[in-house]
């Protein structure tokens, strides 16, 4: 009788398991951040005309970016494990959560960067040397993120990309 009741209260164990969304698996997100080297840091005057837009368009364009392996996830804990792939520049990744509607963060147009306090920042990987890595984890609501680098100059050379969180 006890081995049947031992038998049974574990089969219910791992269906809740695999049934509640508490008991979900956290993400972990790849993110490479790049560039088309030393060189990437000059920016044409469509760049700089950008600011804090986040104008998808544009995108292709850009000299540098940030990549991730994956563009949407589940609500929960999510841990950015973040390279910096480039040979010569250094790098961050910072997480901003993106109110609906919004299409431009607050930018500081005289040190080419994003006013991060103003944008709400959840937290960063901050100064990557070349070929160096770091992690972020943060426990994420459903809605609409964007990852991006804050180094002058660099948000505008395309070094951004947006992550969508399903609840």
């Amino acid at each position: 009788m006890i081995m049947q009741l031992r038998t049974v209260l574990a089969c219910t164990t791992g269906l809740l398991l695999v049934v509640h969304p508490a008991f979900a698996a956290d993400t972990t997100i790849k993110v490479a951040l790049w560039d088309k080297g030393p060189d990437s840091a000059m920016m044409d005057d469509a760049h700089m005309a950008m600011t804090g837009k986040m104008d998808m368009a544009n995108m292709s364009t850009g000299m540098m970016g940030i990549t991730p392996d994956q563009t949407s996830v589940p609500a929960g804990k999510v841990t950015f494990a973040v390279t910096n792939d480039s040979h010569d520049i250094i790098h961050e990744m910072i997480l901003s959560a993106v109110p609906p509607g919004t299409s431009e963060l607050p930018y500081l147009a005289d040190e080419i960067r994003v006013d991060e306090e103003k944008s709400g920042s959840l937290g960063e990987v901050s100064e990557l040397d070349p070929g160096k890595g770091g992690s972020l984890t943060v426990d994420l609501a459903a809605g609409t993120y964007i990852l991006y680098c804050n180094i002058p100059g660099h948000f505008v050379g395309g070094m951004w990309t947006m992550l969508t969180v399903t609840p």
